[in-house]
């Protein structure tokens, strides 16, 4: 098979790859996503299940800096983002502005909003790329199947110990600072299980209970939510503590434990019909770098970018990869 080129490579299309994409195809760089999923978006993620569908990755997103907040009010002006509620009560959201952000969510699911953002973008998906390589020009990619992608730049935007396993089968030795810096980036895990419901269920408006201290300390309604208009879906999202226990556990006693919290909030006579379960080995980070994105140094153009970049959580993603992209076109720019 013939070789693929472009000027910029992508590795990763969910937030931080697709605001990379979206920023270098604006200033007319030739650009590519790889994404090893089946979709992009990462934990941007939405499922199906029967007639219904859940959010089981990211279940909200603020927007604390003006520059965010401008690209909010922009998906809200074109009907994906809508204002969930703003800020927290004991159990559940709260209307008290003085208590808390305003909480995000996506008509239809996360997903369709990252579907949207990434439709006008050079993109492949269920490419696993297995060994990054430099090479006198740039970059080369190999996938599990044989593809070969060059270009003269590279952003990888995965969790950095899968981003640094590809350059380590690649042979690239990184400059033992860059090395040392993203060595000490780690996640917590998560555990998520979507359930969909025969019957009524008692969350309390607008759709979602957040017990912080707890093992689950997320239960979320979707069809409240706007995503699951058909059925009734409810997603609930462990803790670190309870991923590390639980991990290699099998899904049925996953199911279980969540199943004992979910009936709390089922209407008597309701019942879970089906279930599902998703893990999520690099759900948090717990130790981020400092700075929105990392330039490697000693090496053809190769950028760092996600929510392990100065700030976790959906905003910390898209400003990492408009900060990767941004030092990018400078540097292009400035030779």
């Amino acid at each position: 098979m013939s070789t693929k080129i472009c000027e910029v490579l992508i590795i990763g299309a969910g937030l931080a790859g697709i605001a990379a994409a979206r920023t270098l195809q604006a200033a007319g760089v030739d650009v590519l996503l790889l994404e090893k999923g089946k979709s992009v978006g990462g934990r941007m993620a939405t499922r199906r299940i029967g007639t219904g569908a859940a959010d089981h990755g990211a279940q909200f997103f603020t927007a604390d800096s003006p520059e965010f907040q401008r690209t909010v009010d922009g998906w809200e002006a074109d009907g994906f983002a809508y204002l969930w509620d703003i800020g927290w009560s004991t159990g559940s959201f709260t209307g008290n502005e003085g208590e808390g952000h305003p909480r995000y969510a996506v008509r239809g699911g996360m997903n369709r909003l990252m579907k949207h953002l990434a439709a006008d973008l050079p993109t492949e998906t269920g490419v696993q790329i297995v060994a990054v390589r430099q090479t006198e020009s740039g970059w080369e990619a190999e996938s599990k199947n044989g593809q070969l992608y060059q270009a003269t730049a590279l952003i990888l935007t995965p969790p950095p110990p899968q981003a640094l396993a590809l350059l380590e089968a690649g042979n690239v030795q990184l400059a033992a600072m860059d090395a040392e810096i993203l060595g000490r980036i780690s996640y917590s895990s998560a555990l998520t299980g979507i359930f969909r419901i025969e019957g009524a269920v008692k969350i309390p408006a607008p759709g979602a209970v957040h017990h912080p201290a707890e093992p689950l300390p997320w239960i979320a309604d979707n069809r409240q939510k706007g995503v699951s208009p058909e059925e009734t879906v409810i997603t609930i999202n462990s803790n670190g503590d309870y991923a590390q226990r639980y991990w290699d556990a099998p899904e049925v006693e996953i199911v279980e434990t969540m199943k004992a919290l979910l009936s709390h909030y089922l209407a008597p006579g309701s019942q879970v019909v089906e279930s599902q379960i998703q893990r999520w080995r690099y759900a948090v980070p717990r130790h981020v770098h400092s700075q929105r994105t990392l330039r490697t140094s000693g090496t053809k153009p190769l950028y760092f970018a996600g929510d392990a970049f100065h700030g976790p959580l959906i905003e910390g993603a898209w400003l990492s990869g408009l900060a990767a992209a941004n030092a990018l076109l400078g540097e292009v720019r400035s030779e």
